[in-house]
């Protein structure tokens, strides 16, 4: 072995690998809403995943999220076990290496847009300055620059999602979650996301998107299938 090959750098890990991953809820009658997933999304990949209502597509993002802990299986996100972790590591780890993008967008009615964004830094540590630098940028690249001192109440709703896109991307995150984010949006707006999305993912942004609109799906490179807790589809490239 030469001393060139000894010192190559490992290869990067997976943003993303579940295997065996399972979420049973505990009742009178168990519900497991997520059974033996096997998934696994690379640095800079951008994927849909799909199903009907009740598939488990929500289920999959909360443990994505690391907003629910898996009943069995593993989680490494970015190489680290997630089950390995405490409380108080999970919420650092959400904070630092995800960014959720929701339906209903979930900005503060009385901040201004640029103020909204800025909590995307709020437990990372950083000062007001910083964050709002940061912010500053982060309204610049998804094109609110003009609307950063406006409150949500005053912006359409593409606006509002693309201030929520900006939030989600304030803390560089590994991994953007995103939960049918054209929703509540018209078709023009939707359309106006998506493509911000494919600039997104041209940048090295890694993006799982939740949906059950064929059209948002089709902007991925891959679409995975879930069915009854189950992926049937697309779980390898």
């Amino acid at each position: 072995m030469t001393a060139a090959m000894s010192a190559a750098t490992p290869p990067t890990p997976p943003v993303v690998e579940l295997r065996g991953v399972g979420r049973r809820y505990p009742g009178a009658v168990a519900v497991d809403a997520v059974r033996d997933v096997d998934l696994t999304i690379a640095a800079g990949e951008y994927i849909s995943i799909v199903g009907p209502s009740g598939s488990g597509k929500s289920t999959l993002l909360h443990v994505l999220g690391l907003l629910d802990r898996p009943s069995s299986g593993t989680y490494l996100l970015d190489g680290i076990d997630t089950a390995a972790t405490t409380e108080r590591e999970r919420a650092r780890l959400r904070a630092e290496r995800i960014g959720f993008v929701f339906q209903a967008f979930y900005l503060l009615a009385h901040a201004s847009a640029l103020e909204n964004v800025m909590l995307g830094l709020l437990y990372g540590g950083a000062s007001r300055a910083a964050r709002k630098t940061a912010a500053e940028e982060g309204l610049a690249r998804v094109g609110m620059t003009h609307r950063a001192e406006f409150a949500p109440s005053t912006l359409s709703g593409g606006e509002r999602q693309r201030v929520a896109i900006a939030r989600a991307l304030v803390a560089r995150p590994s991994l953007v979650l995103a939960d049918e984010p054209t929703g509540n949006l018209d078709t023009a707006n939707a359309r106006g996301v998506l493509d911000l999305f494919d600039e997104l993912h041209a940048d090295g942004i890694t993006i799982a998107v939740i949906t059950h609109d064929l059209d948002v799906s089709r902007h991925a490179q891959r679409t995975v299938r879930i069915v009854d807790g189950q992926i049937v589809d697309g779980q390898v490239e």
